[in-house]
């Protein structure tokens, strides 16, 4: 569907409502059968009503973020599927056919040659720093900016980026280290054309390459994984939206340790780079989300928890340029979906400052009863059986804990009934089934 010229003038209802009506349509897709094009229809009405709040729908719609799950299911484990991308195809399609849900599946796994040829160093991975046996992979947080390198990237964004951000997170790009400044519009080029000639430049293309292909090869499996998903009748899948401002400067930048130093020793810099970190985000967000037919954004979120900092530094450095990047986002119509990670019950009251049913908050241990109160009406919520429930509790705990969720959240619509964070490992599939069951059954209005 192309989209109306008048795209500007329109409010961001309007273009919300463009944006779910392309959802619905599906165009392109070559639907198995008849009954899979109904349960696509049935699916995607399902969910935009209760994003929307304004009708309940026939039951509560159900997600469920299966993580790793998928491939112990098929028979392997994570590190089979992240190294062997047809093993990957079997246990995601697998997973699709045997769990219907409402949601596209995220059976997928990123692929491990392509770490491995950037020599990353912000991820860990089994059998790439973690054992062969691990069941999930592992973010590497350093401080990869330095404390006293704010100005550099304030002064050089581009600069900063290739000369000291990307040797420090990917060692592939260590020879860009070497370079001097890039400054200068016509001494830039010289300086890349002259460094190409170099060893470690041409052994850095070469590796570049490899990734590339593998990348490219590996992204074509992906794509017939969610072609042959949406065939099944499950609606198309969001995109990424990126991170809040803070997060990406506490998770990527500066890492934990130094943010909180930060907020303390120069808070100005660190509220600086929120800012400026805030547009680029925005931008990226709104152009990725075109290549997806769903307006859903996935948008994770770390630090700005209960635990991590106070009321008070939530209201100074995290809520504000989050509440833009959020804003931005309605205003494209798009969805944001928020998972908020750890406990938000002192946020609460902060993030239902936004439009009407303009966001979809997934929360992982957020008590449910107050996010109730405090957004019915106001947003769609979802959530929140844990992973960590799915491995250890039984089938009946967590068929009973989802109808809790259900009684407590349900009422009057607005509620999607998920998993807060994802599975790692190999669990009892019946709690995977229980969770379905219950939602079929007793979430029906």
């Amino acid at each position: 569907m192309r989209k109306p010229e008048n795209w500007k003038e329109l409010t961001w209802r309007e273009k919300r409502e463009w944006r779910f009506n392309r959802w619905r349509a599906a165009e392109g897709v070559n639907f198995e059968s008849a009954e899979a094009r109904a349960k696509h229809d049935a699916r995607v009405d399902r969910l935009i009503k209760a994003i929307k709040l304004e009708e309940t729908p026939d039951r509560v719609p159900i997600d469920i973020a299966a993580g790793s799950f998928p491939a112990y299911y098929a028979g392997y484990d994570l590190k089979t599927v992240m190294y062997d991308a047809g093993k990957m195809r079997e246990a995601w399609l697998k997973y699709a056919r045997d769990f219907q849900t409402d949601m596209m599946p995220n059976g997928g796994a990123s692929c491990a040659k392509v770490a491995e040829y950037m020599k990353t160093r912000t991820l860990k991975w089994p059998g790439g720093g973690l054992p062969e046996t691990a069941a999930l992979f592992q973010f590497v947080e350093e401080e990869y900016m330095r404390e006293d390198e704010y100005e550099h990237y304030f002064k050089n964004p581009a600069d900063y980026i290739l000369r000291k951000f990307l040797p420090r997170t990917q060692e592939v790009f260590a020879p860009l280290a070497a370079l001097g400044p890039i400054e200068s519009f016509m001494g830039a080029g010289q300086q890349l054309m002259t460094a190409a000639g170099a060893p470690e430049f041409k052994e850095m293309a070469q590796n570049l390459l490899k990734a590339h292909e593998v990348s490219a090869a590996w992204g074509k499996v992906m794509g017939e994984c969610f072609k042959a998903c949406r065939e099944m009748g499950y609606p198309a899948g969001g995109g990424g939206g990126g991170l809040a401002p803070f997060d990406t400067v506490a998770d990527m930048l500066r890492g934990t340790h130094g943010s909180v130093v930060d907020m303390f020793r120069r808070p100005e810099m660190i509220l600086e780079m929120c800012e400026r970190v805030l547009p680029v985000t925005l931008e990226n967000a709104v152009r990725n989300g075109e290549m997806f037919d769903s307006p859903l954004l996935f948008i994770p979120m770390h630090k700005g928890d209960d635990v991590f900092m106070s009321d008070k530094q939530f209201e100074r450095f995290y809520w504000p340029t989050y509440r833009k990047l959020l804003i931005g986002l309605i205003e494209e119509g798009y969805v944001p979906q928020p998972v908020v990670d750890g406990t938000y019950n002192r946020r609460l009251d902060y993030i239902k400052d936004l439009p009407r049913s303009g966001v979809a908050w997934v929360f992982e241990k957020t008590d449910m009863a107050l996010a109730k109160k405090a957004l019915g009406g106001i947003a769609c919520i979802c959530g929140n059986v844990r992973g960590a429930m799915m491995a250890t509790h039984t089938p009946e705990s967590i068929a009973n804990y989802c109808r809790e969720l259900i009684d407590t959240c349900a009422p009057g619509g607005g509620y999607i009934l998920c998993l807060g964070s994802s599975i790692a490992g190999n669990i009892n599939p019946d709690n995977i089934r229980a969770i379905i069951e219950t939602g079929e059954t007793y979430g029906v209005y």
